[in-house]
């Protein structure tokens, strides 16, 4: 039974849609496989780790049946980039084969039964909903994703908390050690609400989401999401717990600031962290009027220092930082100049955009 004829670009697209989120070593074998469903010229592919589906449909089926397998998505996503560019391809189901066919190369893949395909259970209703254009929603993710914590004990904190406040829509990230926080104005209204999305999901949805006007739908549920723009829908699970109040971290009312050029900083600390050592990733900052001093020494005594010329008059301050926090955020922003906040050098530092209240960066201090 035929399945797809079309050219091999148009059948690489959704594949690698759907592709990413595939794990090549799992405890249920099948969960390496992509589900493949066709209803005349309608073919979907669907792929899971049964916290995370993606779903995307192709008008490329042939033939007027109605028929679904499963197949080993990273066998077929590496056969079909390993064809040439500009020839058709077909797709044939037989004898819980499937066969793959362009020009004179074929090759032939196990199957294994579309009814043992484990799909996630969508949710019978959301209780919120939100539509912000692709661009928007990847910006919210690109401002904050990089403070996400990775396989923390505190699994509250591995993924990216969403609220929906008023006109607002928020996403705040944090690590223990920093935050990054911010928001986008929309016309709609919600009354508030908190929903953890895990961060498989935040790096995937960076990875689908476009830059353009096109909206996507997010739409949330008690205990999952559901994103869908384009020809994608994706469905991911909550993270359960109760995330920091980030409304306490971000400190307010500090007197210590100055505006620096984004750029002129990120080089500096970016040349200043060649002489810290692996392990230890600390940079001494001291801010002191007209001048802000950044000094890195190493185990073998080597030394490096930066010296830049501010416009401050404020208290002096001697502080160390973890170079790698502060480089995140300044490599993340695309702003021309950034304001520095400073408590004392026990205090939490608080990175913005000038005349900006929608970005706000937290990073503790460190001692050196």
């Amino acid at each position: 039974m035929q399945l797809v004829k079309t050219t091999r670009d148009t059948l690489l697209r959704p594949l690698q849609i759907v592709s990413g989120i595939v794990e090549r070593r799992h405890t249920m074998p099948i969960l390496a496989n992509i589900l493949i469903r066709k209803e005349g010229e309608s073919v979907s592919f669907l792929s899971t780790d049964t916290e995370v589906q993606i779903t995307t449909n192709a008008e490329i089926g042939s033939g007027a049946d109605v028929t679904g397998t499963t197949v080993a998505a990273r066998k077929l996503l590496d056969i079909l980039r390993a064809l040439p560019e500009s020839g058709d391809v077909t797709i044939t189901l037989q004898n819980k084969r499937l066969a793959v066919q362009s020009g004179k190369s074929r090759f032939a893949l196990q199957t294994l039964a579309a009814e043992e395909f484990p799909t996630v259970q969508q949710a019978d209703s959301y209780s919120a909903s939100v539509t912000l254009p692709q661009k928007t929603l990847k910006h919210l993710f690109n401002m904050v994703h990089f403070s996400m914590a990775q396989q923390d004990i505190r699994y509250y904190l591995n993924g990216l908390l969403l609220v929906l406040d008023g006109h607002n829509v928020i996403a705040v990230a944090t690590d223990g050690h920093r935050l990054a926080f911010c928001q986008v104005e929309t016309e709609q209204s919600f009354e508030r609400q908190e929903v953890i999305i895990p961060r498989k999901t935040i790096i995937e949805l960076q990875r689908l989401l476009e830059e353009n006007d096109e909206p996507v739908q997010l739409d949330i549920a008690a205990n999952q999401v559901k994103l869908t723009f384009a020809d994608i829908e994706l469905i991911s699970k909550l993270v359960e717990g109760k995330f920091p109040d980030y409304t306490r971290v971000i400190p307010k009312g500090y007197k210590n600031e100055f505006i620096i050029g984004r750029d002129e900083l990120l080089r500096s600390l970016q040349r200043a962290a060649i002489m810290t050592s692996d392990k230890f990733k600390g940079v001494r900052c001291i801010i002191a009027p007209g001048v802000m001093k950044i000094s890195s020494t190493n185990a073998d005594q080597e030394e490096a220092v930066e010296e830049l010329e501010i416009d401050y008059g404020g208290d002096s301050v001697d502080i160390g930082f973890n170079v790698t926090y502060l480089l995140d955020v300044l490599n993340n922003l695309k702003c021309d100049q950034v304001n520095v906040a400073l408590g004392d050098s026990n205090s939490s530092a608080l990175i913005s955009i000038p005349d900006n209240a929608d970005f706000k960066y937290v990073v503790m201090p460190m001692r050196i």
